[in-house]
């Protein structure tokens, strides 16, 4: 399959897909003090990851808006995520408001294991958010939380899409590991969740889930980039193995904490697409638009 060689080329190549534009499930934008943050950490990332890990587009939030446009983005998750008690609440408004004065970003909430978490997730509902993101490595929580129980319940009922970074990777935390997760999965088996970075490293035994769990889904965050190449390789046939589960693989990609441009992440979902005669220009139309469209709630 071809693929977009740099983001100028990407646009010219969704008309060749026949595509009305990309719907990206895993952007993340902050609150400013936060995302610098954030940006400080990955600064440090010899420190802490042991390799360099620079923001390739390190802009302000307008330009950052305006470069997903350009690239042909028709919607996407601003996703937010709270590390301590207290936050994930205040981070609820704050994306409800960008939502508001953004028309491409659909709204989206976070949640954190402390006492009225299913309160002010009901809040956010109500209030129109259509995705949820949870980051068990940087909270340091367990997931399995009794705290949560609520929460989760809801986010069945409503089968609003919970995007979970609970893999071992980049490094793995207290409580990452998709057997942890699992833990949840056992109790509300009617949670839409989507496992950030395809459960990076362990992505065999994040598609052991996929055929368990009906509801259950990948995203493709920095899964299968030459950068990430380098120390989560995927296994070999992966074309072959998702090719049994087309339509429960969704692109996500980190814009804008990426080391490389949006195009690497598209170019490698298009090898997958070339790699199993399954698979082709359909489930590039699948993974980059109908299916994160649903699961957003948006008309495909």
């Amino acid at each position: 399959m071809t693929a977009p060689q740099d983001d100028n080329r990407i646009p010219a190549w969704l008309d060749e897909l026949g595509l009305p534009g990309l719907v990206d499930i895993h952007t993340h934008f902050l609150p400013p003090n936060v995302l610098d943050k954030v940006w400080a950490y990955f600064d440090n990332a010899s420190e802490h990851y042991g390799m360099r890990w620079d923001i390739f587009y390190r802009h302000d939030e307008s330009t950052r808006v305006r470069l997903l446009r350009e690239f042909g983005l028709r919607a996407f998750a601003p996703l937010v995520y709270a590390h301590k008690p207290a936050m994930a609440a205040w981070l609820n408004d704050w994306v409800r408001d960008f939502a508001q004065r953004t028309p491409d970003a659909v709204p989206t909430a976070t949640i954190y294991p402390e006492p009225g978490v299913g309160d002010y997730l009901a809040r956010a509902l109500d209030a129109g958010a259509r995705c949820v993101k949870m980051h068990v490595q940087v909270g340091s929580f367990d997931p399995r939380d009794p705290l949560l129980d609520q929460a989760w319940g809801l986010l069945g009922e409503t089968g609003v899409p919970v995007v979970v970074h609970c893999g071992n990777g980049p490094i793995a935390g207290a409580y990452t590991g998709l057997d942890v997760f699992e833990g949840v999965l056992r109790r509300h088996p009617r949670l839409t969740a989507v496992l950030a970075h395809a459960g990076m490293p362990d992505y065999l035994a994040a598609l052991n889930l996929v055929e368990r769990y009906p509801r259950v889904h990948l995203d493709t965050t920095m899964v299968g980039v030459a950068f990430s190449e380098k120390f989560a390789p995927l296994p070999k046939d992966w074309a072959a193995r998702i090719a049994a589960h087309p339509d429960r693989i969704v692109l996500g990609t980190d814009y804008p904490n990426i080391p490389y441009q949006y195009a690497d992440q598209l170019a490698a979902i298009a090898d997958w697409a070339g790699g199993d005669p399954r698979l082709g220009k359909p489930f590039l139309r699948a993974v980059l638009h109908d299916t994160p469209a649903k699961l957003l709630g948006l008309k495909v």
